[in-house]
């Protein structure tokens, strides 16, 4: 089946349907990355976009329930330079074409995604629409032109859970990748979903921690209930600046001084609660091999968001632990007295590299200190 993706600037590729048929419109983004496409399709931190793939063959290993971030693909639509109808892979439950089907995603394959991937670096993420039944370029383009820009969209809305739960999924048994110790009694943590992806959860479950789910909706007052040595701010889609009712929780939060840890939107949360502004990205960070460091240290890690913190908007009382070293754009802060950090990327990997992990045993750290003071008080 033919199909038609045309860009906010007039550009138009034509190509092949594969998933479902119909139209998608969105922000159209690239991930850099070589695997992990059912990693990235699944997470709720895409909301919104239309993914292309660098990499030039998509599907190869087909899909799993394992490797889902969460319950559904999250994306408007795919685009890549080729696709593999007959996965190979033991894991394998379904191929990538039918999953997309199963869950109403189109996407369009046999297109140039070197030259579209160049065009989006040159110009920027932009809007854009694929179609099956739509193959008339100038109405598909004013289809486009009628959807709303990223900046300024709280999307959080759409992918945030709508009830309180505990994380009790069992982890991945082998493909698990585990700390050396985990902390004799449990401590309670209450993660904010911005648009939480599942490795997050099973990583903090892997240090002993109880995990408790709240809607960025929630009040301080439901979340304290729940008596957390810890919050965990989320990743998460769109503008973060939009999403005033998380903004708003988290300074409540804070003035609790318990132990605080972002990732992503939950950094850019975070930073904003602390009195910073945020901008959007040309083109974004969205792959598994960013440089991340300070100093003479440097991490590789796996990214995804099209806003960052302006840097010069900082307190003095915030210090920046780590730079994007591609474009020294803020990639982690900490509060210099209270018990707060963030970072920029995903140090859960699901895909990328761990090289990040330690910052989950950071956070377990901070939450032991802050009980074994607690304990002395009393």
């Amino acid at each position: 089946m033919p199909a038609l993706l045309v860009l906010a600037d007039g550009s138009v590729y034509r190509g092949i349907s594969f998933g479902a048929g119909g139209t998608a419109i969105g922000e159209v983004v690239f991930n850099t990355g070589m695997t992990g496409y059912q990693e990235v399709l699944t997470d709720p931190s895409y909301c919104g976009q239309i993914v292309i793939f660098t990499y030039p063959e998509l599907g190869n290993t087909g899909v799993n329930p394992e490797d889902e971030e969460s319950d559904r693909p999250h994306v408007k639509g795919a685009i890549a330079r080729n696709v593999t109808f007959r996965p190979s892979n033991w894991r394998a439950s379904q191929s990538l074409p039918d999953y997309l089907k199963n869950h109403k995603i189109p996407g369009i394959y046999g297109i140039d995604t070197r030259s579209l991937t160049r065009k989006i670096r040159a110009i920027g993420a932009m809007n854009g629409g694929i179609s099956t039944e739509i193959l008339d370029p100038d109405a598909l383009l004013h289809q486009v032109k009628l959807a709303p820009s990223m900046a300024g969209l709280n999307l959080v809305r759409e992918v945030s859970t709508k009830s309180v739960y505990e994380w009790s999924v069992p982890t991945n048994g082998q493909w698990e990748f585990c700390p050396s110790q985990a902390p004799a009694d449990p401590l309670t943590v209450v993660a904010i979903d911005f648009g939480i992806k599942r490795n997050i959860l099973r990583r903090l479950a892997s240090y002993g921690c109880r995990i408790v789910v709240m809607p960025a909706t929630a009040s301080p007052e439901e979340i304290l209930q729940q008596h957390p040595d810890g919050i965990f701010l989320s990743n998460g889609p769109g503008d973060p600046a939009a999403v005033q009712e998380g903004i708003e929780l988290t300074k409540a939060l804070l003035a609790q001084e318990k132990p605080t840890f972002g990732i992503c939107m939950g950094h850019q949360i975070l930073g904003l609660s602390l009195g910073a502004d945020t901008f959007k990205l040309k083109f974004g960070h969205r792959g598994l091999n960013q440089p991340a460091g300070l100093g003479q240290q440097v991490e590789i890690t796996s990214q995804n968001h099209g806003f960052a913190i302006t840097e010069s908007s900082l307190s003095p009382e915030v210090e920046i632990t780590h730079f994007n070293l591609n474009d020294r754009t803020v990639a982690g802060l900490r509060h210099k007295t209270l018990p707060f950090f963030s970072v920029q990327y995903h140090p859960e990997a699901s895909p990328g590299p761990h090289d990040a992990d330690y910052l989950f045993d950071a956070f377990v750290q901070l939450m032991r200190d802050a009980k074994a003071n607690r304990d002395r008080s009393q």
